[in-house]
């Protein structure tokens, strides 16, 4: 989380997923509430529209790469030191997350099954939680306990789905969570390293010589209190707005159920359509 353009490169990784999700286990449950089954990953048939999937794959190890980049020209520091651990472990452990999709139909069911998939994720959102903010000062402080939090919520609607895969709330919750924290993670970016978004009262103060790092410090208590209240107006901003777009997308999606996703359209589709028709007849019988 070293400047707006990691912040930028995050929000990019998690909203467009967090967006996929909703889409796709919407497009399930509104085919038949009764039947669904959360998935860690929604594929798409043929495999060549899992590209989404492919580009983090290739995606995730660049990004780890450049924090070594970063790491190499800051290592005469201590601070960088356990940045850049904290970032490349938490980068690695959702890097090896998207090895597993990437390489699902090779892997042993019995042992790497859904349950295992959403444990997993839900540790690395753990492991993310327990690094987030660390070091921070200032108004960086408030925003990133905020995010902190976000990332809290996405661990532990992952342990709910590693239970009860059919729990649509905690499918609907994880989602919510994934496109907020990228959105947030973008505010953050423009909050805490760019002057143009700094509260009034308050100025971006750089951490060290050479350094993109930078905190935002606020003079008198009062500016620090207003910078505080404006970063949880924004908060709240973000959540209505996420919310209502949430909801409203899964109101159109249950007018017109055209959009389709493989998991929505393959096999269990079918089962769906087969226990439809063998309930039809017993139905029958029951008006006679």
């Amino acid at each position: 989380m070293a400047s707006l353009e990691t912040h930028f490169l995050a929000t990019l990784f998690f909203a467009p997923i967090g967006i996929r999700r909703f889409l796709c286990s919407s497009s399930l449950f509104l085919k038949n509430p009764s039947l669904f089954k959360s998935k860690p990953w929604y594929f798409s048939n043929p495999k060549w529209k899992n590209l989404d999937l492919y580009i983090l794959a290739v995606a995730l190890p660049l990004a780890s790469f450049a924090e070594i980049f970063i790491f190499s020209s800051l290592s005469g520091h201590s601070t960088y030191r356990f940045s850049f651990f904290q970032q490349f472990s938490t980068l690695s452990l959702f890097w090896l997350l998207i090895v597993f999709f990437v390489i699902y139909d090779y892997l042993d069911h019995s042992l790497f099954n859904d349950t295992f998939f959403f444990v997993y994720a839900a540790i690395a959102f753990l492991v993310e939680y327990s690094f987030i903010g660390v070091g921070v000062t200032g108004l960086g402080t408030a925003v990133y306990e905020l995010l902190a939090q976000l990332t809290l919520l996405c661990a532990g609607c992952c342990l709910v789905l590693s239970v009860k895969r059919t729990a649509f709330f905690a499918e609907f919750f994880l989602s919510f969570g994934l496109v907020f924290k990228g959105t947030w993670l973008l505010q953050a970016g423009l909050c805490l390293y760019t002057d143009a978004f700094v509260p009034r009262g308050c100025k971006k103060l750089e951490l060290l010589p050479r350094s993109p790092d930078a905190d935002v410090h606020c003079e008198l208590e009062e500016d620090g209190m207003r910078g505080v209240a404006l970063v949880n107006l924004l908060f709240a901003l973000h959540a209505i707005l996420i919310t209502v777009s949430g909801f409203g997308i899964f109101g159109v999606l249950s007018s017109i159920k055209k959009l389709k996703c493989a998991e929505a359209t393959g096999p269990l589709l079918a089962q769906v359509e087969s226990d439809g028709l063998l309930m039809q007849p017993v139905h029958e019988l029951e008006m006679e």
